[in-house]
């Protein structure tokens, strides 16, 4: 009951008492340091010197921005068409790619020369791991367009995981009833 109560006093008259606030006249700011004034007087003469410069017509500049004359062409579209084409070329189609699944929609079309997607890091890892005698840092920079010293650095660093499950010493069957 005590809210209700409040409310009534806290909302009455409440737009004249707000066009009343609005409506005082702004404090004064507080008086400058007298340094301070005069550097600022001195600010002001000489940006009038500069408005009275920026608002006057200079007829000479007037003059030789009116005798300048600029011609641009645009570039001729070969260029432009051998641009795109360099970049496509640096690009090629993944070897491995997820048709299926639910990460099939961020699968990747493209791959920049000098690098590997990370299907194909897996499973060349994987291959590495389980014939290293043919699946060389040699080949794999072959296979994959990659430089030599990244092959070896990629084959030697990373290992794919290896899942072993081994069983407790002591084990006791649990047998249904």
């Amino acid at each position: 009951m005590g809210g209700k109560f409040t409310r009534v006093f806290r909302n009455f008259n409440l737009e004249n008492r707000a066009h009343r606030v609005i409506g005082k006249e702004k404090p004064a700011a507080a008086p400058l340091h007298p340094p301070t004034e005069e550097a600022l007087q001195a600010m002001r003469a000489s940006n009038a010197e500069i408005q009275d410069k920026m608002n006057r017509k200079d007829n000479l500049l007037l003059s030789r921005l009116q005798e300048v004359y600029v011609a641009s062409s645009d570039p001729p579209a070969q260029v432009t068409n051998e641009v795109v084409q360099s970049a496509k070329e640096e690009c090629r189609r993944p070897q491995l790619t997820m048709k299926s699944g639910p990460f099939s929609s961020v699968d990747v079309e493209n791959v920049p020369m000098g690098k590997i997607s990370i299907l194909e890091a897996l499973t060349l890892l994987n291959n590495h791991k389980h014939s290293p005698d043919t699946w060389t840092a040699e080949k794999v920079a072959s296979e994959y367009n990659l430089e030599l010293k990244d092959s070896e650095s990629l084959l030697q660093y990373f290992i794919p995981f290896d899942v072993k499950i081994i069983p407790p010493k002591d084990t006791k069957q649990i047998t249904e009833e």
